[in-house]
């Protein structure tokens, strides 16, 4: 069984088990999220299409860090004009455990 799940406006193929790297959710280490916006759901009964969302749906899961991501650099530069300039950027970022998935 698994489920498409939709957060941070980023698209996820989830099974129970699995372990996703999610844009940031408030939240501590340890404690319970609910992921409401359930596009799909393959199981055992066929296949659960939602026109966006399924309602009812929701799959649950663990908080197992915070932390972030790998640091990119962005460079700006303009040729002969004495311009450069340099930005760095580290995003937040939440793990999950998935636990079950609600049908």
């Amino acid at each position: 069984m698994y489920a498409i799940v939709e957060t941070g406006g980023n698209q996820y193929k989830v099974a129970k088990g699995n372990l996703i790297r999610v844009e940031k959710i408030e939240g501590e280490v340890g404690k319970k999220v609910e992921l409401d916006r359930v596009l799909l759901i393959k199981g055992k009964d066929g296949i659960k299409l939602g026109t966006p969302t399924l309602t009812g749906a929701k799959v649950v899961g663990k908080i197992r860090s915070q932390d972030r991501g790998e640091k990119i650099v962005i460079l700006k530069f303009k040729r002969r004009k004495k311009y450069r300039r340099k930005q760095g950027h580290r995003q937040y970022y939440t793990l999950i455990e998935i636990e079950k998935i609600i049908s």
